[in-house]
């Protein structure tokens, strides 16, 4: 959730740790702050609000120059927003300086300790007392890492730690329990970060940080251990996209970039999936085919939008596999004890592979005997890495909190674990994949017209900016893509919306419907499921005649839904089970431009996160 970078090299660390802070903007934080080690000592800013506080901040006093330092956006979890509780946080002899991701769960009886030995503690976060127990600890190694390895081990909770001391002025020393960290490699420099895209504009090459390790950074290189103190072994990697990646690249927003990369982001997670025997591969599989043959439940795990791409994915798994299939939220599923054992599958979607809610239901799954695959944009990141088999999106970084190619490449990758399992299993044939391979792969060019036919959408968008309320229907796979309409809503405009399944329409929602009410109708192809398409008419004909203004997403040809619709957004013809994926597109455009019409920050919404780090 939080951002951090730290730094040591030859370049001004100041430079270099807020140019990383601003391209971890998108993460969502509260207040911001660096600290810098200079002429033999420790001089720190920090301020709540934006960056652009402690940039004016800087400019009013300006801090010495140095060549080691470390930066921080913060998420406000223990005390509010402040100044005072903003990272870095300090000893009180002004020569530690520490930040910090996560929570730390037994601080209130270290806090207690401090005091009793006399430290004088001046926020209400817990990240203040590590600073004072480093400080401690250091007084006795006169070893920054070694004093880390120590107070970590004292330590409860998920946590990333990045610090920097006064006396070691060219060490920079992180550690990392349950939440992200990287390292960067650069020329007789290195480089920390939650994100690789910190330090994407310096180097490329970076080094994974496993479980419960601390890692030291001097020009000269990098040492890895455990908490224990024995060396650790770690997984260097090259990152495969550039800083213009994370760049607008013309667009007003990261969003509607992102929404215009979709139709290459669908492709790349395309790439490679048939090997040369014509067979469907995945990234890393460590679970036997005669395994994943004795499965005989499949549970999904997911939060938020990944949980939407779930319900989606509950239909292809159980029409292509045979399987029973359950979706859960992650945040839920490991506090009602849910049945599980070793012939469960359990597949974890995330994003950022950091999702903490998701990570604890698939440590949760593991410990009862499941198996789990992962389907994840991050590499290198927590869930693929505790995960028995993976599945990489390959969308590309996403900074926009809102998340949208994430979204459609998370579909993609459903998809083809489900035909992977299918193939496994001998439930489909070899061409009968590779006919729905291929139109996946036609789905890039029906994404791309969608894109192309969005201007009506914006129009419509713009004329509803000063409605409180939209409701969504979908019946079949478009149920869960009206709930990712009313989420994007919610997420962008701030406005009251819902998502309902068609049919529950006369059970109670149907009391909602009022005068002009828009009313956003995802219809199913007549042609995939002709009886769904009838009834969803009906349900059409039924709030409009009751005053509603309805939207309605059908597919080209479709003239049945034409007269009932007070606005007709046409998508592309595609097969029943693959239409969210054109679907989907139409509903984004118009929450990012409703959000736009009512004034809002489309890129970093009030309140939201990219990356939930913490339950």
């Amino acid at each position: 959730m939080c951002g951090i970078v730290g730094y040591v090299g030859s370049q001004s660390a100041l430079e270099v740790v807020m140019a990383g802070l601003k391209r971890l903007e998108y993460r969502g934080y509260d207040s911001a702050g660096v600290a810098v080690l200079a002429d033999g000592g420790l001089a720190a800013a920090k301020r709540a609000g934006k960056l652009v506080n402690l940039e004016k901040e800087l400019a009013d006093r300006p801090l010495p120059t140095g060549s080691t330092g470390i930066g921080h956006t913060r998420w406000a979890t223990h005390g509010g927003p402040t100044d005072a509780n903003a990272h870095p946080h300090l000893d009180n002899a002004g020569r530690v300086a520490v930040v910090h991701n996560g929570i730390i769960e037994n601080f209130a009886a270290l806090r207690a300790e401090l005091a009793e030995r006399g430290h004088e503690l001046s926020s209400e976060t817990d990240t203040e007392v590590v600073a004072h127990l480093l400080a401690e600890e250091f007084s006795s190694c006169a070893d920054l890492a070694e004093a880390m390895r120590l107070v970590c081990r004292r330590l409860e909770g998920a946590f990333t730690l990045v610090a920097v001391h006064a006396d070691e002025p060219g060490v920079v020393v992180g550690a990392r329990r349950n939440s992200p960290l990287v390292v960067g490699i650069g020329e007789s420099e290195a480089f920390l970060a939650s994100d690789v895209a910190a330090f994407i504009a310096h180097t490329r090459s970076a080094i994974e940080l496993g479980q419960d390790q601390v890692v030291e950074l001097r020009r000269d290189g990098v040492t890895v251990t455990g908490f224990d103190g024995q060396p650790a072994e770690v997984r260097s990697y090259d990152v495969d996209w550039d800083a213009a990646a994370a760049e607008k690249g013309g667009y007003d927003y990261f969003m509607l970039k992102e929404i215009a990369e979709q139709p290459k982001a669908v492709a790349d997670t395309l790439l490679g999936r048939i090997d040369g025997a014509g067979n469907l591969t995945l990234d890393e599989v460590r679970i036997s085919a005669s395994e994943l043959r004795e499965m005989d439940k499949v549970v999904i795990v997911a939060c938020g939008t990944a949980f939407h791409a779930g319900l989606i994915a509950k239909y292809a798994i159980e029409h292509w596999t045979r399987i029973p299939c359950e979706v859960e939220l992650a945040s839920e599923f490991r506090y009602r004890d849910p049945i599980l054992d070793a012939q469960t599958l359990v597949i974890a979607i995330s994003q950022s592979g950091e999702t903490m809610d998701t990570l604890m239901a698939l440590r949760h799954a593991r410990e009862q005997g499941a198996k789990v695959l992962a389907i994840c944009n991050t590499n290198g990141s927590t869930i693929p890495r505790e995960s028995d088999a993976v599945l990489y999106t390959h969308a590309g970084p996403e900074v926009a909190v809102a998340s949208t190619k994430a979204f459609l490449t998370q579909l993609v990758a459903c998809y083809l674990v489900a035909l992977y399992l299918g193939q496994v299993r001998g439930t489909k044939w070899g061409d009968e994949i590779q006919a729905v391979i291929r139109d996946l792969s036609r789905i890039t060019g029906a994404v791309e017209r969608v894109l192309e036919t969005m201007e009506p959408v914006r129009e419509l968008a713009r004329s509803l900016a000063d409605k409180n309320t939209v409701l969504f229907l979908g019946r079949h796979v478009g149920y869960p893509v009206a709930l990712e309409g009313a989420l994007k809503l919610k997420e962008l405009a701030y406005m009251h919306a819902e998502g309902f399944a068609a049919g529950e329409l006369k059970h109670g929602p149907i009391a909602l419907i009022e005068e002009d009410l828009p009313v956003v109708v995802v219809v199913p192809s007549p042609r995939g499921r002709s009886l769904l398409h009838d009834k969803i008419v009906s349900n059409i004909q039924e709030i409009r005649a009751r005053g509603a203004r309805t939207i309605v997403i059908a597919e080209e040809g479709d003239e049945a839904v034409a007269p009932y619709a007070d606005h007709l957004i046409r998508i592309p013809v595609t097969p029943t089970l693959l239409q969210p994926l054109v679907a989907t597109v139409p509903l984004q455009v118009f929450a990012c431009e409703l959000a736009t019409a009512r004034g809002n920050e489309v890129d970093q919404p009030r309140n939201l996160a990219k990356s939930v780090t913490v339950e």
